[in-house]
């Protein structure tokens, strides 16, 4: 009897302890795509069961992180930024700490930045620039920067809104500006590692880092307010940049979705909304010199701020910020369906992959289940959150059979796993 007790208990904290995380902005990987199995392939018309929701995280526009016991999200209250920790079984309350100024750019207010969670540490970007770095347990607070005054860091009207990145010992952000285009930061410390610069020193757009190996070793990669650019990951050495014009990047109202890998051929794939389009580019290096070239454009495949996700050879987006969804040979461009529907999901899309599906989120409150089939665009579900109402941006998360969704002020978290 008490050894049947003891491997239950330990069967079932192996099973705790294995429930998979989603640490960052876009995920474990920051590519969209979520490791989860053994998802609904279809939903009541009401939407999936809901197992929690959340209320009072503050007004705002980022997404969540998933880890360990805890949901992290930001958001403002009264005139104040916070990160706030909510229980990832209950979505109850646990910490909130505060990070700088409320308010917002454009209009908009509440912060962008998704936190970031490594080991037992947060990060999170303010709006207005404040980095800090609080204690997962207790949101204590372990160290802080402001990127505008400590950097002489430079962002457009809408404000900081990148979601920083760990990687090895190191925390990652865009500043902007001449001094600290990107900046390298101890992650356990704050102290500063290196500052990388490009030769025109342009504002930060509002694209995430992402980590990339290829020619020139291990670099770091986004999209500024000009172009794509990259730095040296141990040295900030600034390596290459691509779409410095005014028909690619340039002068753009504003760039925001992240880059996309395809790194068993050493191309990227970029994009940016307000009209512009999206570019495939190749890395190369020879005699010690980078080169971004271009492989195609396409005016077809822009997308303002919903991302843009690869499975396998395609690739997944929302057209500009129209809701009309398509997919897109990565290799070509060619545009392989679009939805051309808008009784339902309207406004920017945002789209995260799991288990064979699409979860897209509509800016109007709308959510759907769509096949990631390359073939036809082929709807399942669709249902609308309940208190939805417009300028829902925040991007879906799919971890451990859960279906988050960020409305505003509120989390809700559905049940999505098979039973």
């Amino acid at each position: 009897m008490r050894i049947a007790l003891l491997f239950t208990l330990t069967f079932s904290f192996a099973i705790s302890a294995a429930e998979p995380d989603w640490p960052t902005f876009r995920g474990p990987k920051r590519d969209g795509l979520s490791p989860d199995k053994g998802l609904l392939k279809s939903w009541p018309t009401d939407g999936p069961p809901l197992a929690w929701k959340s209320e009072n995280v503050g007004d705002g526009y980022s997404s969540v992180v998933v880890v360990g016991d805890k949901v992290i999200t930001m958001g403002d209250k009264g005139d104040s930024s916070y990160v706030f920790a909510v229980g990832r079984k209950d979505g109850k309350k646990i910490w909130e700490a505060k990070v700088g100024k409320s308010g917002g750019g454009g209009g908009y207010p509440g912060p962008r930045c998704t936190p970031t969670v490594d080991g037992n540490y947060v990060y999170a970007i303010g709006q207005h620039g404040d980095f800090v770095c609080v204690a997962l347990a207790d949101g204590k607070e372990l160290w802080r920067h402001n990127l505008a005054k400590d950097f002489k860091g430079s962002v457009g009207s809408w404000f900081f809104s990148e979601s920083p990145l760990v990687d090895g010992d190191k925390v990652l952000c865009t500043p902007g500006g001449k001094e600290a285009t990107m900046l390298a930061l101890d992650k356990k410390s704050g102290k500063v590692l290196w500052k990388g610069f490009t030769p025109d020193g342009e504002d930060a757009g509002y694209s995430s880092i992402i980590a990339y190996t290829g020619p020139g070793g291990k670099q770091y990669v986004t999209l500024t307010s000009k172009s794509v650019v990259s730095f040296a990951a141990e040295t900030g050495k600034f390596l290459w940049r691509y779409g410095a014009t005014g028909s690619r990047f340039a002068d753009n109202t504003a760039n925001v979705p992240s880059v996309v890998l395809m790194p068993a051929t050493n191309q990227l794939f970029a994009s940016a909304g307000y009209g512009r389009g999206a570019g495939l580019f190749q890395i190369s290096s020879t005699g010690g010199k980078m080169d971004a070239k271009e492989v195609y454009w396409s005016d077809k495949l822009a997308n303002k701020h919903g991302g843009i996700i690869r499975v396998g050879d395609y690739l997944y987006g929302d057209q500009d910020d129209s809701g009309r969804i398509w997919c897109a040979e990565a290799k070509s461009g060619k545009v392989m369906w679009s939805r051309k529907d808008r009784d339902e999901g309207g406004g920017s899309a945002s789209i995260t992959y799991a288990d064979g599906m699409l979860y897209v989120r509509y800016q109007n409150g709308w959510v759907s289940l769509v096949s990631a089939n390359p073939k036809e665009y082929q709807p399942i579900s669709t249902f609308r959150i309940s208190n939805g109402s417009g300028n829902c941006w925040a991007h879906p998360v799919v971890i451990g059979g859960k279906f988050y969704v960020r409305e505003m002020n509120t989390i809700w978290c559905f049940n999505v796993a098979q039973k």
